[in-house]
């Protein structure tokens, strides 16, 4: 949520449809300002005492206070201007008491004026044009991420915790954290002819995946409300993909069709296949009995998809994700994570209403983080899906 001011306004947004916060918010992590100016001036701080340490112990026949020089060049890649001058101030100061305390601080001798002052004066100056210089190359990347962010926002509509009959939670994270936006794709539509939900990958990164998932959003925003059968939504889509999506390109993905209480219909498109997780926490993994070529790849085979019914009660819940799940790596041995060994009791029971649903979603998670290490290396999807009986 973002901030509200003293007179209890939400900032307006900027044209990139983030409030003003953010936009700082982006800025102060781009350029490292989210740190304290402890943290940031620490490094500069820790030579200025090295060079003293070290000139002092060496005795006065070493003049080894030119070293200072280091500071200026130390402090333009962490600080501010400002900052870069009070903390070089400090190093100026250590520099004058050297040069004092190895009897050289006279103007008479060049190795003080030229080699010593003159150098840190003209180094200091030099330091801050850098500093402002990548701040300002920080401001234009936080905008083009805030650019990113929004587009993503636009693309990727979150739905609220309940959709139709469905009660839903869902995390949604890219690996490109400084793009804000990356290719998997996941709509959830409640229309005339059920409720939908369709989970997908685009090959690939940046900018043209961005464009597929466009695509096969666009489409499937349009068909789910017009067609009956989810098959037919399904050929809409990859109609689509192949018209506007540069050959070669392709996008695994899921449709499930949410109809008649009890049971859900999955379509198959090479996609993860999703996950049943029972009340009791019994997990069993929804193959495709015929699984279906991606889309964008019709053309290269014969025939047409084909869905499978399958059971899916009031107290069950259905996991569904992308690849960025199931092959994200352990941060020591390298092993992909096992999503179906461990989903089970971080999701037992969460069909029991929307909250513990975006309680699981948060425990799985927190359990793929901690499997990584706290990083991911591709983009990572997880939906929680439950159709409770509602009085």
């Amino acid at each position: 949520m973002f901030r509200i001011s003293r007179a209890q306004r939400a900032e307006a947004p900027d044209p990139t449809g983030l409030a003003p916060a953010r936009r700082r918010t982006a800025l102060l992590a781009t350029d490292l300002q989210d740190l304290s100016f402890r943290r940031r001036a620490t490094p500069s701080l820790l030579a200025i005492l090295a060079v003293s340490v070290v000139d002092f112990v060496s005795g006065q026949d070493r003049y080894l206070a030119p070293l200072m020089v280091m500071v200026p060049s130390i402090s333009a890649l962490l600080l501010t201007p400002v900052e870069l001058l009070l903390v070089c101030g400090v190093g100026f100061l250590s520099l004058l008491w050297l040069s004092n305390y190895d009897q050289v601080a006279t103007f008479d001798d060049g190795r003080f004026l030229y080699g010593a002052l003159l150098s840190y004066t003209v180094l200091t100056a030099f330091s801050a044009y850098v500093a402002e210089l990548r701040m300002r190359r920080a401001a234009v990347f936080a905008a083009v991420s805030s650019v990113a962010e929004a587009a993503q926002r636009a693309l990727l509509r979150r739905p609220g915790p309940t959709v139709g009959p469905l009660d839903l939670a869902v995390r949604y994270v890219s690996a490109a954290d400084t793009a804000r936006i990356g290719g998997d794709l996941y709509s959830v539509l409640d229309t005339p002819h059920g409720t939908r939900v369709l989970v997908g990958d685009v090959r690939g990164k940046g900018l043209g995946a961005v464009q597929t998932a466009a695509v096969v959003l666009g489409a499937f925003r349009e068909a789910a409300y017009d067609e009956e059968r989810v098959t037919a939504v399904a050929g809409r889509v990859e109609a689509s993909v192949e018209r506007h999506v540069p050959d070669g390109e392709f996008t695994t993905a899921l449709f499930a069709d949410f109809r008649e209480p009890g049971s859900v219909e999955l379509l198959h498109f090479g996609h993860v296949p999703p996950i049943r997780v029972g009340q009791d926490g019994t997990v069993s993994v929804l193959e495709a009995d015929e699984p279906w070529v991606p889309l964008g790849l019709g053309p290269l085979v014969s025939g047409e998809p084909t869905g499978s019914r399958v059971r899916f009660g009031p107290h069950d819940v259905l996991v569904l994700c992308t690849d960025g799940v199931v092959e994200a790596r352990h941060r020591r041995t390298g092993d992909f994570y096992p999503l179906a060994a461990r989903v089970g009791p971080l999701v037992r029971g969460a069909a029991r209403s929307a909250g513990e649903l975006e309680a699981a979603v948060g425990r799985v998670y927190a359990d793929l983080l901690a499997h990584t290490g706290g990083e991911l290396g591709d983009d990572a999807l997880l939906m929680l899906v439950s159709r409770p009986e509602r009085a």
